[in-house]
C-alpha cells in the first residue's frame, strides 16, 4: 500500500469516525431507548465496553457489541418482551444475554462484582456501580466505557495505555491472574496485537501462576489460543523473548514457532492474512506425531483436525520428493487436487526457510494453469472389454491410471488393451 493510499485510508477511517460512529446507528439507537424506557434520566443504564470502545478509539473494525448496563436480566427480558428485539439466554448465571435485532447481535451484561474466584468461575454479585464493575475486569484497556453520546468514562487510565501501546492488568497483576489463569493467555493475545513490551512485574505475576492454566478447560484454552494465531500480526510474539517462552511452556508442542518469520513476508504481498489453519499446521507438524497428541490434549474440532491431517499427510508422503515441484507438479495436481495442493505450498513456504514469497506465487500460477483431462477408463468399459470379477476391475482401472498418469495423461488404445489382457 502507497503512502497516498495509506493517508487516504486513514482519512477515511477518521471521517467514518467522526460522522458515523458506530454507536449512532439506527439498530443501537432503538435498543438504548428501550433500555432507558420508564428509567430516571440523570441514571446512567448502559454503555458500551470491551472490544468495540477499544476498537472504535484505535480506529478498528469492530465485529462484536458488548453492553454493559445496571439492569438485571430479568429486567432486560421484560423490557423487550413485546418488541422485535430477540433476546437468547446465553449466560444468565453470569448476569449476559444477547439481543438480536434484524442481523445484528449485541452481547448485554448487567454490572457485576466479584465476590469469590478460584482462577476458573467466579462468584459474582449484581451492583449498580459502574467504578466496581470496571475493578472486575482484567486489563486497563478493556475497562473504558462509552455512552450512546460518545461520552467516554476510563476509570483506570486506559486510553493513555491504548496511546502508548500499553498493556497491563488493572491494579495488581497477580492478583488478576488468580481470578481467573485464562488472562494470561489474554494478555499474550493484547500484548501481540498492540506490539507491547512486558513488565518486570507483570512478567513475574505470570511466571509465577504458570501452573494456574492447567486447571483452565481445554476448550477456554483452545479458544483464545486460536485467538492469539488469527492476529494478523502474530509473526510479533518472536521478537517479545519473555512472551515467546511463556508461550512455549503453555503449548511445548509448538516447536516449529520458528516459521512465523515467513508470515509477515506473505502479509505484505497479500490483502489479508494467511489462513490459521496453515499457520497451526506450521508450527505443529514435524517428523513425530506431535500434531496428533495435540489434537487429543486440545479436543480440535473435526473440521479444523480434518485439514491439518490433510497437510500432514502430503506432507509425510512427499516430504522426500526432489521433483515435487518441478518435474511432479502436474501429476500431483491430479493426485491432489488443485486447491490442496495450493494450501499445501503455502505450508511448505512457511516450514521452507529457502522457499521465497515469489517462488510461491509462481508455482500456484503454474497450478492454475494446470488442466487435467478426465480419466477415460471405467468399470463400465472394462466390463464391455469382458473383465466381470469387481476385484480385477479395480486393480486394472489402477494399472491403467497409473500408465495415463505417468505419460502425461495420455495412453494408446493398444497400451490400454495390452494391460486390459494380463488379466484375462
Amino acid at each position: 500500500m502507497t503512502n497516498l493510499n495509506k493517508n487516504f485510508f486513514k482519512a477515511a477511517q477518521l471521517i467514518e469516525k467522526i460522522f458515523f460512529p458506530f454507536y449512532k446507528s439506527k439498530d443501537i439507537k432503538k435498543l438504548f431507548k428501550i433500555l432507558e424506557t420508564n428509567q430516571p434520566k440523570n441514571k446512567k443504564i448502559a454503555m458500551f465496553v470491551g472490544g468495540c470502545v477499544r476498537k472504535y478509539l484505535t480506529g478498528q473494525r469492530i465485529d462484536d457489541i458488548d453492553i454493559a448496563t445496571v439492569l438485571s436480566t430479568e429486567e432486560i427480558k421484560q423490557k423487550f418482551k413485546d418488541t422485535d428485539v430477540r433476546v437468547i439466554e446465553t449466560g444468565v448465571d453470569h448476569g449476559s444475554v444477547t439481543l438480536l435485532l434484524n442481523k445484528s447481535k449485541f452481547e448485554l451484561t448487567t454490572l457485576r462484582k466479584d465476590i469469590k474466584t478460584d482462577g476458573r468461575h467466579a462468584e459474582i454479585m449484581i451492583t449498580d456501580d459502574w467504578l466496581e464493575d470496571s475493578n472486575r475486569r482484567d486489563l486497563t484497556i478493556n475497562a473504558i466505557y462509552l455512552d450512546k453520546n460518545g461520552k467516554v468514562f476510563d476509570p483506570h487510565d486506559g486510553q493513555d495505555d491504548l496511546k502508548k501501546k500499553i498493556i497491563k492488568f488493572i491494579g495488581d497483576p497477580n492478583k488478576r491472574i488468580q481470578e481467573d489463569y485464562l488472562r494470561i493467555l489474554r494478555f499474550i493475545r493484547f500484548s501481540i496485537e498492540y506490539d507491547s513490551q512486558l513488565f518486570s512485574t507483570t512478567h513475574e505475576a505470570i511466571k509465577l501462576n504458570l501452573r494456574g492454566i492447567k486447571n483452565l478447560s481445554k476448550e477456554r484454552i483452545l479458544s483464545e489460543l486460536l485467538k492469539i494465531i488469527k492476529l494478523k500480526n502474530f509473526n510479533n510474539l518472536l521478537d517479545k523473548k519473555d512472551l515467546k517462552n511463556i508461550f512455549l511452556i503453555i503449548f511445548p508442542e509448538f516447536n516449529n514457532l520458528e516459521c512465523l518469520t515467513k508470515i509477515k513476508e506473505y502479509n505484505s504481498h497479500v490483502k489479508g492474512v494467511m489462513e490459521f489453519q496453515l499457520i497451526l499446521s506450521a508450527i505443529l507438524i514435524n517428523n513425530s506425531n506431535n500434531h496428533e497428541y495435540f489434537f487429543h490434549k486440545y479436543n480440535i474440532p473435526n473440521t479444523m483436525k480434518a485439514n491439518i491431517f490433510k497437510i500432514s499427510t502430503i506432507f509425510e508422503k512427499y516430504k522426500d520428493d526432489r521433483d515435487f515441484l518441478t518435474k511432479n507438479l502436474k501429476k500431483n495436481v491430479y493426485l491432489i487436487g488443485k486447491i490442496k495442493l495450493q494450501n499445501f505450498i503455502k505450508f511448505l513456504f512457511l516450514v521452507k526457510k529457502n522457499f521465497s514469497y515469489s517462488e510461491l506465487r509462481n508455482v500456484n500460477t503454474i497450478i492454475d494453469s494446470i488442466k487435467i483431462p478426465d480419466f477415460p477408463f471405467s468399470g463400465d468399459y472394462l466390463i464391455k472389454k469382458g473383465i466381470v470379477e469387481g476385484k480385477k476391475i479395480g486393480l486394472i482401472l489402477k494399472e491403467l491410471e497409473d500408465d495415463w498418469i505417468s505419460n502425461n495423461y495420455s495412453i494408446s488404445e493398444k497400451k490400454a488393451q495390452l494391460i486390459i489382457d494380463k488379466f484375462l
